[in-house]
């Protein structure tokens, strides 16, 4: 896990350097929000920009390995940039672009996981958002600890306007339902 840190620690330390807005998602922001587990990759959203993203694809591209063999057209087309560092750990950065995304940028905090070792993280609630969102049997696990260990913390007004718009362009208005469950 500390070998997990200390590549995050990397490529937070390149983006901070380059000026890149973002912040770290998924398993990493995990471990300061819900319930610490063992995670294996880095999750993380970057903002690029529409007239910049192939410059940012191609400098991530620079600093560590596609985890396919086209990783930049299948980036640019997709917009997950599929990657593995030297220690072996894979890297799936999204290239944020939406309202929401930006905003989640906008909001990230830096927490301290190691001594010395602190990462630019998304919020919590952004964090349910992105999970809920994501609406597999691992996500909703992990929510439900969110809202354990945040539980009176967690700013739900903004959660619900967030995530319903998702929802309506997902056409899945059971994510909304199945969350509202689980905060009860």
């Amino acid at each position: 896990m500390k070998s997990l840190f200390l590549v995050a620690e990397q490529l937070d330390g390149f983006l901070a350097e380059r000026g890149r807005p973002y912040c770290f998602i998924g398993g990493i922001a995990l471990q300061r929000w819900g319930q610490p587990r063992l995670t294996n990759d880095i999750d993380l959203t970057i903002l690029a920009g529409s007239q910049r993203e192939a410059g940012c694809v191609d400098e991530l591209l620079g600093l560590y390995k596609g985890r396919i063999p086209d990783a930049r057209e299948f980036a640019l087309k997709n917009r997950v940039l599929l990657l593995v560092s030297a220690e072996g750990i894979a890297i799936d950065v999204a290239l944020g672009q939406i309202a929401f995304e930006k905003r989640a940028v906008s909001r990230a905090t830096r927490y301290e996981f190691l001594p010395g070792l602190s990462l630019l993280t998304c919020s919590a609630e952004d964090l349910v958002v992105l999970k809920s969102f994501a609406d597999r049997p691992r996500d909703w696990a992990d929510v439900e600890t969110i809202i354990v260990r945040q539980q009176g913390k967690l700013d739900w007004e903004y959660i619900t306007e967030q995530l319903g718009p998702l929802c309506r362009i997902k056409e899945s208005p059971e994510i909304l339902e199945r969350l509202r469950r689980l905060r009860s």
